[in-house]
């Protein structure tokens, strides 16, 4: 059985670091917690305690696993940037929110356009027209482009 938990530490330290390398060139795989796992588990049978049959090594086992993932999981958020992920505007998040007029806006054409968080979407006027430069907020929006009204 000795002989065997030996290989078989290897191979899961082996299997292991594989799994390192995929999460080096795919990062945010996500594969360095059952790798780091595996290489743990791997250890603790080459220094000879028998996770897979003894109670007390399995214990031993599923705690170091324990560990091993919550300190993997720890250090993987802090190397990992601390920003924001990107979001867009989608038209149903548009109502309500305030922006530019880039290009004259009437309530008869969808010639109008209004900038609106970073970008540009096609308008029209609840009513009357609206030059470039003014403020306005999204009453609604409507397929492809937004109803606004100019803030006073």
């Amino acid at each position: 059985m000795l002989a065997e938990g030996i290989a078989l530490g290897w191979i899961l330290i082996v299997l292991g670091a594989v799994l390192l390398l995929v999460e080096v060139y795919q990062p945010g795989f996500f594969i360095a917690v059952p790798a780091t796992v595996l290489i743990i588990l791997g250890v603790l049978l080459l220094l000879g305690i028998d996770i897979l049959s003894s109670p007390t090594g399995l214990i031993v086992g599923v705690l170091a696993a324990i560990g091993a993932a919550s300190v993997t999981v720890w250090l993987y958020g802090r190397l990992t940037p601390g920003r924001e992920p990107p979001t867009t505007l989608s038209r149903d998040s548009l109502v309500g929110l305030e922006g530019m007029v880039v290009a004259p806006i009437d309530p008869e054409t969808l010639a109008g356009k209004v900038q609106l968080g970073g970008m540009e979407w096609s308008a029209r006027s609840e009513s009357g027209s609206i030059p470039a430069g003014r403020r306005v907020i999204v009453v609604r929006s409507e397929g492809v482009h937004v109803v606004v009204k100019e803030v006073m």
